[in-house]
């Protein structure tokens, strides 16, 4: 894949890119692994806004995805390749040896006719899923089970992956995208590989039309509230915010604030905190 950048032909175009789908399928998504999506607005189950600055947006649909990838032992041979609006990574469509079909995140590198399989100890092969404790440390993984036979919950994203560090007594080590080193269950299933889509960090969104298709609104900065309205508000013209330290809308402090838990539960699991990579 590569980056597609389009003409300025008007101001809605300039800067805007896209990554280019060439090689993807052009039809349809199947009919039979699709829900429809209620859009909640970014509203509480009281009807009130609990996340700002979401509503509006494309209608979509939800591909439904097997994370989990239960089909122990059943060899799957991938159909095609397709574009999924309600996420970053790629899907692939898997047929199975005994007529089943199911989406699952696609890998880089994958293409029509690559072959997957979930087993305890498969090849170590991008695409096959395994269990953390048969995974060769320095393998690049993705979408990891937290806990066993709950699914695949981390590294998810397109691009994105985790480092087998080690695999000792009942844990795995793996390292995070943040440089943090966590332990996980060596019984676990993780899939060889990164995920598919990597240059989708690249892409400009380029007009804010684009962003609302998106589902986002608008984001007014404090700064040129009034003072009623947020603590950064009030002066004449450009103003800096006239405090020691920026807030939220709420008078909260919000840079540099732990929001971490000091006495969480699963900090048994963590071996290594990540490194700060702030520059001085």
């Amino acid at each position: 894949m590569a980056i597609k950048i389009y003409k300025s032909t008007r101001g809605g175009r300039k800067k805007a890119s896209i990554v280019d789908r060439k090689g993807l399928h052009r039809g349809k998504p199947l009919k039979t692994l699709l829900v429809s999506k209620h859009a909640t607005s970014g509203r509480g189950s009281e009807g009130k806004i609990t996340i700002r600055h979401r509503g509006g947006g494309v209608k979509r649909r939800v591909r439904v995805i097997t994370f989990g990838q239960d089909k122990l032992g059943v060899q799957g041979t991938v159909e095609h390749i397709e574009f999924d609006p309600n996420r970053s990574a790629y899907l692939a469509l898997v047929r199975y040896v005994d007529g089943d079909r199911r989406y699952i995140l696609a890998w880089e590198g994958a293409v029509e006719g690559s072959s997957t399989i979930v087993e305890d100890a498969a090849p170590e092969k991008d695409g096959n899923r395994m269990k953390l404790k048969n995974i060769t440390p320095g393998a690049f993984v993705h979408n990891v089970e937290m806990q066993p036979n709950r699914g695949g919950s981390l590294f998810r994203s397109a691009g994105s992956y985790g480092v087998v560090m080690d695999v000792q007594g009942e844990h795995a080590q793996i390292k995070m995208a943040s440089s943090e080193i966590r332990l996980i269950s060596r019984e676990s299933y993780a899939t060889i590989g990164t995920v598919s889509n990597p240059d989708w960090r690249l892409v400009r969104i380029g007009s804010a039309g684009r962003n609302r298709r998106l589902g986002k609104r608008p984001n007014v900065r404090g700064k040129v509230m009034n003072p009623v309205d947020h603590p950064h508000g009030g002066g004449e013209g450009a103003q800096s915010i006239g405090l020691k330290y920026p807030k939220t809308p709420w008078g909260k402090h919000a840079l540099g604030v732990k929001t971490r838990k000091p006495k969480k539960y699963s900090d048994m699991f963590i071996v290594e905190r990540r490194k700060n990579k702030r520059k001085k």
